[in-house]
């Protein structure tokens, strides 16, 4: 099209048969054809583990629906990276589809795209006000978490040296690697493979599961904590050795829980292809009122439990009142991280640089590792059981679910599979030496000097 208003004008003198316009201009297409491409595959990657409450703020859900995550059949025909694409919000699809359009406009895709909108539209559950929606967020997430911190003392418990022996505070096998590997292994079912399933079911269901159950469940913060215990003591081979195991065994969880998800999605479609399966969906409000219901119950429960407990644990069990504390400061960590992911996928500035840094994740995990590396100084200074308990809830409950791994490695595995693999190395690197070098200062330092023991 513009090569062709191009030829209608008056070939200037000097101009080799007039083509070189034609030809920058269609290069100048060409290379806004590939920007586009390149930010929206920057946005993609980004977005991989969570975009936070966007989805409910974002303008182009003015009308109030519902936020469907969508899922094809990529992830079984191998191709990861479509299944993240195709793991976009509804808003978010709309947003780079129309952009595509505007530079395409006979662009296949925008058609294509219109007609799976409107099957979205046909296939929406329910439709609730924008606060009520944001409520039932908040709500899941609170209770997914405080379930997410009880198995993660759970299985420290199991693997730690009580019982199982495999973990130690002295070892680079540090006390969270199970909960974390657990957690990434299970985002690679929930998160990656079976999340448009989940969310076909019930949306808040899938953010419940996903950002408030695994991202409690797992916990970066407390990673970098025991490798800054080490550093503190001089094991700094100790210290290298736990961040590179952290690392490789979250990372290949994560990996073999999308392999082996695919392979049992693909069992499911075999024994389901002769019939119809009838999933029960939140479609209705009679439905979403009766699990609000179920959901504010196990809440109220799980808080009433938690209090109890910390005051008849108070002056007999350390262990179990520090437990206690975190259940009941669990709630607001993994809302903060909620929050702070909707700067996933914009970039800085108004250009939005960086795209492809998932800067609320970020934020997440190197504020959580540098508050608790803040918290473990004063916990060198002051000895009092009051302090011991109070702190100790709040590095294993707020500052425990604030941070998170499962959603940090489902965006490492996001950007290992694009076309820029060397994004996985510098986000894991960034966000790592980063936690380091800020919890050395504000920890290591203050212990060397004052001579802590």
């Amino acid at each position: 099209m513009e090569h062709d208003s191009h030829e209608s004008k008056p070939r200037p003198s000097g101009s080799f048969g007039g083509g070189s316009s034609g030809r920058h201009s269609v290069n100048f297409s060409r290379r806004l054809s590939f920007q586009s491409d390149y930010e929206k595959e920057s946005e993609i990657v980004s977005e991989a583990g969570d975009i936070g409450d966007r989805a409910l703020c974002s303008s182009l859900r003015s009308d109030g629906s519902n936020v469907r995550l969508s899922f094809d059949n990529s992830v079984e025909n191998g191709d990861f990276f479509a299944s993240l694409s195709s793991n976009l919000s509804h808003a978010n699809r709309v947003r780079a589809n129309a952009s595509t359009a505007a530079l395409h406009p006979l662009s296949t895709e925008a058609m294509v795209d219109s007609k799976e909108n409107v099957q979205e539209e046909r296939e929406k559950a329910l439709t609730l006000p924008p606060f009520v929606d944001y409520v039932t967020c908040l709500v899941y997430l609170a209770v997914f978490g405080i379930l997410g911190v009880l198995t993660r003392y759970l299985l420290r418990k199991l693997f730690g040296p009580g019982i199982a022996g495999v973990t130690s505070d002295h070892s680079p096998l540090y006390s969270d690697l199970p909960s974390n590997m657990v957690g990434s292994f299970l985002m690679g079912w929930w998160g990656v493979v079976f999340k448009g399933d989940i969310s076909y079911v019930c949306t808040h269901l899938a953010i419940g599961l996903t950002t408030g159950y695994l991202g409690s469940l797992t916990t970066f913060s407390g990673w970098n904590q025991k490798m800054l215990d080490l550093s503190v003591n001089g094991q700094w081979v100790f210290s290298v050795v736990g961040i590179l195991i952290g690392l490789f065994l979250a990372a290949y969880s994560i990996k073999f829980g999308v392999e082996t998800a695919k392979c049992f999605k693909l069992l499911l479609e075999k024994l389901n292809r002769s019939g119809n399966c009838n999933t029960w969906r939140v479609d209705s409000w009679k439905r979403h009122l009766l699990v609000m219901v179920v959901l504010l119950l196990i809440l109220a429960l799980l808080l009433t439990v938690s209090g109890t407990q910390l005051k008849q644990d108070y002056n007999t069990n350390a262990s179990g009142a520090q437990l206690w504390a975190a259940c009941i400061v669990a709630a607001p960590g993994v809302w903060i991280r909620w929050f702070l992911a909707r700067l996933n996928g914009r970039g800085l500035g108004k250009s939005g640089h960086f795209k492809w840094l998932p800067f609320g994740t970020l934020a997440a995990n190197v504020s959580a590792a540098s508050i608790m590396a803040a918290i473990s100084t004063l916990r060198k200074a002051v000895h009092t059981k009051s302090w011991n308990i109070i702190s100790s809830g709040i590095q294993f409950g707020f500052l425990g679910c604030l941070s998170t791994v499962s959603t940090f490695m489902a965006e490492y595995y996001a950007m290992e599979e694009s076309t820029r693999s060397w994004r996985a190395y510098a986000y894991a690197l960034t966000t790592i030496i980063l936690s380091f070098v800020l919890g050395t200062l504000i920890y290591s330092v203050p212990v060397w000097i004052k001579g802590y023991k």
